[in-house]
């Protein structure tokens, strides 16, 4: 069993059991022990869709209203005339047949893979290396797209994708715990608010069961499920 620094285990102490606001939830977080960076935020939803169904899966992304305090490294598999537009959006890498070579033999230092549907013909042989990672273009998180530049910048300025899990678990970053307590919950309240508006029409049954947030090294604390009413 991992054993939890001392700083946890105050913090654990401190974070309340019972389910609080979204607002207090927030304040309760950024009272815990700090660290030597800036922790990331989440926020978590466990789901009752049965994810072995193929039309109660969730899975997109959102442009958060107060971003989430990181730019991120995005590449654009694209027709080479638009490769140059793509790195002038915000691409590290843009390009087809040269970029899809230097994907697959190994080279991963990006989070984002953004592709033209022109491209995904050549492209898709990369699913058995970008699968497993996440980082596979799909046209459900808007990553397959004509419009190859305008997601580039979106996604670049921090773009969040979402997919629930195999427990029928969701997250998303929110931002960093230095973020301001009322942009944080801007941002949480976005979140939660897109993933209410997807319940499958074929779920029967609670949709939204648990809402809790979180920092990289702190304890998770309950928010109240009425927020995504």
């Amino acid at each position: 069993m991992r054993k939890r620094s001392k700083r946890y285990g105050a913090d654990a102490e401190k974070a309340s059991v019972e389910v609080l606001s979204l607002a207090d939830a927030i304040k309760k977080v950024k009272t815990f022990g700090s660290t030597k960076f800036d922790q990331t935020v989440e926020c978590v939803m466990h789901l009752g869709v049965d994810p072995k169904q193929a039309d109660q899966m969730i899975r997109g992304a959102i442009s958060l209203p107060n971003g989430i305090g990181k730019a991120r490294k995005v590449i654009a598999f694209c027709e080479d005339s638009d490769a140059e537009a793509a790195k002038a959006a915000g691409a590290i890498e843009a390009g087809c047949d040269d970029l899809i070579k230097k994907v697959a033999d190994g080279w991963m230092d990006f989070d984002v893979a953004i592709a033209a549907p022109k491209v995904m013909g050549k492209a898709g042989k990369l699913g058995r290396v970008l699968g497993p990672q996440g980082k596979m273009p799909s046209p459900k998180n808007g990553t397959v797209t004509p419009n190859v530049a305008e997601a580039v910048k979106e996604f670049a300025a921090g773009k969040v994708e979402f997919r629930n899990d195999s427990g029928g678990n969701i997250h998303a970053v929110v931002g960093k715990i230095s973020f301001e307590a009322d942009k944080l919950e801007g941002n949480a309240k976005a979140f939660i608010g897109h993933i209410a508006k997807m319940r499958p029409q074929a779920l029967k049954g609670i949709y939204v069961k648990k809402i809790c947030l979180t920092a990289t090294m702190s304890p998770s604390v309950l928010v109240d499920v009425s927020v995504a009413s």
